[in-house]
C-alpha cells in the first residue's frame, strides 16, 4: 500500500460469516428438582461466589427456590462479537472443525484434556510496548485522517496479566463443553482431576465451575493440584535454560512488513515517529482491547485485513521457533507432559527424566492413574512445546521468515488461540473392547498418521505409546542439553 494512501476500509470485519462468530449468553443454572441436592446445590452456588470475588470477577447470584433457578451472570452483557480470526495467539476461542462423535462401535472410556486459559491483559512486556507506541499517537496534534480521531480523546485503561470477564466466559463454556460431551464418564465417585501450573488460577476456576453449572451443580469438581512454577513442571514452558528463542525470525518478518505500515500511519499522524516495533504493539492493542471492551477496538479500523495477516504470520513464527518444532529445544519442554500422558491412557507408573516431578507423580493422591477425566491448565507456550513433542503439525519446510506461505496449516490462531484446548480420548471398540486412541486441538481431528491412523483419526493405544518414542527416550539427550 503507498503511503500517499488513506487509511484502509474495514467494513469486512462486519461481514463475517456466521461460523466467525460466538454468541455468549448469560450463564443459566436449573436446580435439580430433588430436594436432596438443593442443600449441595447452594453451598456449591456460594463457594463459587466466594471463589469468584476473591478473584476479582464481577458476580451476581439470585436464588429463586420457588422457581428452583439460579442465575449467575459474569459482569459482560450478552452480545454477538464478530471476531477475525486473524489475531494469532491472542485470537478469542473458536472450534477449527465441528467435533466428530467416536465410531458407532467405540465408546469414549478416559479423557485427557490440556487448556490455555482464557482472555486476559497484556503481559507487562506487551503493556510497555503498546504504551511506548500509544504515546508518540497521543503526542500528535493534528491527524489528517478523520478515523485517527478518536485518539483526541483516547485513554488507555488496559491492565496487565490478568483474566478477562471475556476470557472467564471462554473458559466456562469450555467446561460446560467437557461436561456435556463427556458426562457420561462422571459419577460422584469420578470427578474430574484438575490440575495446573500458577497462572491465571481465576480461568481455570471458572472452567471447573462450567462444568458444575452444565451438570446443574450434580458434580461440583474441584482444583486438585497448582505446581508451584519454581519447581519441576510439565504445565511451565521455561524449564530448558538453554533454549533459544525466536526474536530473530520474527524480527526478520517484522523488518519486511512493518515500515510500510508505520510510513503510512506516520503520515497521517505528523510527528508521531512510529517505527515498526510500534506497528506491532498498535496491532497487539486491536485484540487486547477488543477483548476487554466487548466489541471491536477503534484501533482495529486502523489496518487492513491483510495487515492483520501479516500480524498473524509474526504469531505463526513465534510459536515455531520459540518452543516449536523450529527451536532445537523446543519439542522436548513437551516431553514431560507426553510421558504423564501415556501413563494416564496405560495406567501405570510415570516413566520420566526431564521436568516431571517425581514427588507428585509417584503419589497416587498428587497424580492418580484410576480418573476418567484429567484437565491440566498451561500457557501457549507448553501446549506449542507438546504439539511438537507429539508430532502434531509437523511442517515439510519451516515456514520462512521472510514469505509466509499461504497454504500453510501452522496457524497459531488454531493451535494456541486464547482457551486454546488438546484432547486425548481414550476409547474402547467393538466386542472385546481393543483400546484405540484419537486427538483434537479445538476440535479439530489429528490425522496421527504416525501411529496408523486412518479416517476414523483413530490409532490403536499401542501403536500411540509406541509412535511416542521421542518422549519415552526423554528427548533422545536434548533435556540435558538443557543444562549443558
Amino acid at each position: 500500500m503507498g503511503s500517499d494512501q488513506a487509511l484502509p476500509e474495514f467494513s469486512q470485519y462486519h461481514d463475517l460469516k456466521d461460523d466467525e462468530k460466538i454468541l455468549y449468553h448469560p450463564i443459566s443454572i436449573l436446580s435439580p428438582p430433588s430436594a436432596r441436592h438443593r442443600g449441595a446445590r447452594n453451598m456449591g452456588v456460594l463457594l463459587l461466589f466466594s471463589m469468584l470475588c476473591a478473584l476479582g470477577l464481577y458476580v451476581v447470584v439470585v436464588t429463586a427456590d420457588s422457581a428452583r433457578s439460579t442465575t449467575l451472570g459474569l459482569n459482560a452483557p450478552s452480545l454477538l462479537f464478530k471476531l477475525p480470526k486473524s489475531w494469532a495467539q491472542y485470537s478469542p476461542y473458536f472450534p477449527v472443525e465441528e467435533y466428530g462423535d467416536p465410531p458407532q462401535h467405540c465408546r469414549v472410556t478416559q479423557v485427557n484434556i490440556i487448556q490455555r486459559h482464557g482472555a486476559r491483559y497484556p503481559t507487562s512486556g506487551s503493556a510497555k510496548m503498546i504504551v511506548a507506541a500509544l504515546n508518540k499517537l497521543l503526542s500528535v496534534e493534528e491527524f489528517t485522517d478523520d478515523r485517527l480521531n478518536f485518539l483526541k480523546d483516547y485513554n488507555y485503561r488496559l491492565g496487565e496479566n490478568d483474566l478477562l470477564p471475556f476470557g472467564a466466559r471462554e473458559s466456562q463454556l469450555a467446561g460446560q463443553v467437557h461436561f456435556t460431551r463427556y458426562k457420561h464418564l462422571v459419577s460422584h465417585g469420578q470427578l474430574p482431576y484438575y490440575q495446573q501450573s500458577k497462572i491465571l488460577s481465576a480461568s481455570n476456576i471458572v472452567a471447573i465451575a462450567g462444568f458444575s453449572i452444565a451438570s446443574h451443580h450434580v458434580y461440583n469438581p474441584s482444583l486438585s493440584l497448582i505446581i508451584s512454577e519454581k519447581l519441576n513442571n510439565t504445565l511451565h514452558a521455561e524449564m530448558c535454560p538453554n533454549a533459544g528463542t525466536a526474536i530473530a525470525q520474527t524480527s526478520e518478518w517484522l523488518s519486511k512488513y512493518g515500515p510500510a505500515i508505520a510510513e503510512r500511519l506516520n503520515r497521517h499522524a505528523p510527528g508521531a515517529n512510529l517505527t515498526s516495533t510500534d506497528v506491532f504493539g498498535l496491532l497487539s492493542l486491536c485484540p487486547f482491547e477488543s477483548v476487554s471492551l466487548n466489541r471491536l477496538s477503534s484501533f482495529c479500523k486502523l489496518f487492513s485485513e491483510s495487515e492483520f495477516q501479516q500480524f498473524e504470520y509474526s504469531g505463526d513464527l513465534d510459536k515455531y521457533y520459540n518452543t516449536g518444532y523450529g527451536q532445537p529445544l523446543g519439542p522436548v519442554q513437551g516431553v514431560g507432559y507426553v510421558n504423564e500422558l501415556l501413563a494416564r491412557l496405560t495406567g501405570t507408573p510415570v516413566r520420566d527424566n526431564t521436568q516431571t516431578n517425581r514427588t507428585l507423580d509417584a503419589s497416587p493422591v498428587t497424580f492418580p492413574l484410576n480418573r476418567t477425566i484429567y484437565a491440566d491448565f498451561s500457557h501457549d507456550n507448553q501446549m506449542i512445546a507438546i504439539y511438537a513433542a507429539i508430532g502434531l503439525f509437523k511442517q515439510h519446510t519451516a515456514p520462512d521468515p521472510s514469505f509466509p506461505n499461504p497454504k500453510r496449516n501452522w496457524l497459531a490462531s488454531h493451535l494456541v488461540p486464547f482457551s486454546a484446548r488438546m484432547v486425548t480420548e481414550k476409547l474402547a471398540c467393538g466386542r472385546r473392547g481393543e483400546e484405540f486412541v484419537r486427538i483434537f486441538v479445538n476440535d479439530a481431528m489429528q490425522p496421527l498418521e504416525f501411529c496408523g491412523a486412518g479416517k476414523d483419526g483413530l490409532c490403536t493405544l499401542r501403536a500411540f505409546v509406541e509412535s511416542q518414542a521421542y518422549a519415552r527416550n526423554d528427548g533422545n539427550g536434548d533435556f540435558e542439553k538443557c543444562y549443558e
